[in-house]
């Protein structure tokens, strides 16, 4: 897809806070600091647009940026090991999940996890959850120019055994922001969902 546009739109912090603009939207989520933002700069070709940090747990909100003024990315805040009280935590969880279950322009979430680990156990029950919520879903393996082909083929059997369903391997995808390995197959998902829901004129 050519990115003609891509633009900061705001950071919603509770659900009155989310664009009311009729347009589809595509979340990204994963652990915190499994590349989340460095994988949504490396789609669009754009340095810092969506902020990345080595503090796990920087990404606080909801941030929403609209992409060729016909559909949003969605930045989540990441799950797991994030530098703040559990208070906050907890609120972050219910926050993302009401997004996820209950926002009617969702019509693709991308999962991230990072080649180089094995899925934990959060990321096998968001699987599971999307799953059973009959949410679409690409799973994308980020940083996989960090381990050789021969590592980066076995983390994904591995992880696809873990995150499958019913005896059936999940797929995922190997992504690379520094190389941009996995780019056009991530798009031609994001095409497709948003073609399906918002076909263009």
């Amino acid at each position: 897809m050519k990115i003609t546009s891509a633009e900061f739109v705001k950071s919603a912090f509770s659900e009155k806070d989310w664009p009311r603009a009729p347009l589809p939207e595509v979340a990204f989520l994963g652990r915190s600091n499994v590349g989340k933002s460095s994988l949504i700069n490396s789609l669009l070709g754009v340095k810092g647009l969506a902020r990345t940090s080595s503090t796990p747990g920087r990404t606080q909100a909801l941030n929403f940026f609209l992409i060729n003024r016909r559909f949003h990315f969605v930045d989540l805040p990441g799950y797991g090991y994030a530098r703040v009280p559990k208070s906050i935590r907890e609120e972050w969880g219910e926050f993302v999940t009401a997004y996820l279950a209950n926002r009617e322009r969702l019509v693709l979430s991308i999962h991230i996890l990072d080649s180089r680990h094995d899925p934990t156990q959060l990321d096998v029950q968001l699987s599971e959850w999307l799953s059973a919520h009959g949410r679409p879903a690409l799973r994308v393996a980020t940083k996989a120019d960090k381990l050789s082909r021969n590592e980066l083929r076995r983390n994904l059997r591995r992880a696809s055994e873990v995150l499958g369903a019913a005896g059936e391997p999940a797929r995922l995808v190997a992504y690379s922001a520094v190389t941009g390995a996995g780019r056009d197959e991530v798009w031609r998902a994001i095409s497709e969902a948003v073609a399906v829901s918002h076909p263009p004129r």
